[in-house]
């Protein structure tokens, strides 16, 4: 008797071991360093199916084995089990962090690695084309001594500003003066190359990288809020980024804060962003405009926190319980010059937060600055463009550019 064949037993057999190779390698990726002793564990598979899901990703020149020392406890019966790395020359993506003054290009690999880095100042009144000419200027910088057979599997890059999902486009950048900027095809046209780009909000962003291998990492329901110049929120709900219907959630710099306030260049009247933005900050030790977007650097030397200052600190925390009370996060992530305010004026900003906030969501959070120092949004670029190998790792090397070094300096 013949036995026939399920139509699409075959594809599906296929799928769930590249879903189960991108799941590897995403624990991997997380750890830097794990057993295949701890993946058996996590993922619930068997250990000959580890075994071969691993040896694959070592063919594929992604991770590489570390034999167990000498002495090392068991887990179980038999040997002790092998370790997993990610390989020292793995395939790699190129993340961008672009600032109202500057853009901070690195070449990462997995594990969050930075193998280079580079930056420069550009003109926030400058045209996007510029901007990206300067930025694929630094792509060069950093990818001029990749091998030629290192894999360059794509580009992030995290932007202050609303970013549509669906494709990326800018679609407002208030404090580059930019509306509707396909800011991935300017950067691509510069460089002359062809790979995939990813590109979402630096709060968003900032939320992600904390959230993997941050001070959040094993927090499923954190709130990271930028201060660059103008301030946005990251919200991690569940273990998942909240995105909104177009990709423009996390806008907490404008929710009315004051009905009596200063005008916001949104165009409405007393946002949080006029009385914690930059600019307020700035106004209240009395800092020069040109240096508005070196506040972090300005706040860090600045000494004894005027009564201005105080206050400002108040009208973080009152507005942060604000977000509190909305989404009961257990973290809440001060990052950009928020760290630097925090810092000065940390029993301000706990006292508002404390004096607004509803108990019951108060209980539950807690305050804490960037695990991961100012690098929070560049290494959340890096996981985006880095996303399409845990998805699927054999398709992404298949599309992954190779001799990217040579290819630009040609």
């Amino acid at each position: 008797m013949t036995t026939r064949r399920r139509p699409g037993l075959g594809t599906n057999q296929e799928l769930a071991r590249r879903h189960n190779l991108g799941t590897v390698l995403r624990h991997v990726h997380g750890a830097g360093q794990i057993s295949r002793a701890e993946l058996t564990g996590l993922m619930g598979l068997n250990r000959s199916t580890i075994a071969a899901l691993v040896n694959e990703l070592e063919a594929l020149g992604i991770t590489e084995r570390v034999l167990p020392v000498e002495g090392t406890p068991r887990q179980g019966a038999g040997r002790p089990s092998a370790g997993v790395r990610i390989a020292e020359q793995g395939p790699f993506v190129i993340a961008v962090d672009l600032g109202v003054d500057r853009a901070v290009v690195a070449r990462i690999g997995l594990g969050g690695r930075v193998l280079q880095r580079a930056q420069a100042p550009v003109r926030s009144d400058g045209e996007a084309w510029q901007v990206g000419a300067a930025v694929a200027g630094l792509i060069r910088c950093v990818v001029e001594e990749v091998p030629d057979a290192a894999q360059l599997v794509g580009i992030g890059i995290s932007v202050p500003g609303l970013v549509r999902n669906s494709d990326g486009l800018i679609r407002l950048a208030p404090n580059l003066e930019w509306h509707d900027v396909s800011f991935g095809g300017i950067v691509l046209a510069a460089l002359g190359l062809d790979v995939p780009v990813s590109i979402a909000n630096d709060a968003d962003l900032g939320a992600l990288a904390e959230h993997v291998r941050g001070v959040a990492v094993g927090v499923d329901d954190l709130i990271y809020v930028s201060g660059n110049v103008g301030v946005g929120a990251g919200v991690i709900t569940g273990g998942v980024r909240l995105e909104g219907a177009g990709g423009y959630a996390g806008e907490v710099g404008h929710l009315r804060f004051n009905p009596a306030g200063r005008e916001c260049h949104c165009g409405n009247r007393g946002c949080w962003e006029t009385e914690v933005g930059a600019h307020a900050i700035a106004e209240a030790i009395h800092c020069p405009t040109d240096k508005v977007a070196q506040l972090d650097e300005v706040l860090d030397g600045f000494g004894e926190p005027s009564p201005a200052l105080r206050a400002t600190g108040t009208a973080l925390g009152h507005g942060l319980a604000s977000i509190v009370n909305v989404f009961n996060p257990r973290q809440v992530v001060l990052g950009g010059y928020f760290r630097s305010l925090y810092a000065l004026v940390g029993p301000e900003v706990e006292a508002g937060l404390a004096n607004r906030a509803l108990p019951a969501p108060l209980e539950s959070v807690t305050l804490t600055l960037p695990g991961l120092g100012s690098d929070s949004s560049l290494l959340g670029a890096a996981e985006i463009a880095l996303e399409p190998l845990f998805v699927d790792p054999v398709a992404a090397l298949g599309t992954a550019l190779v001799g990217v070094g040579t290819r630009l300096a040609g």
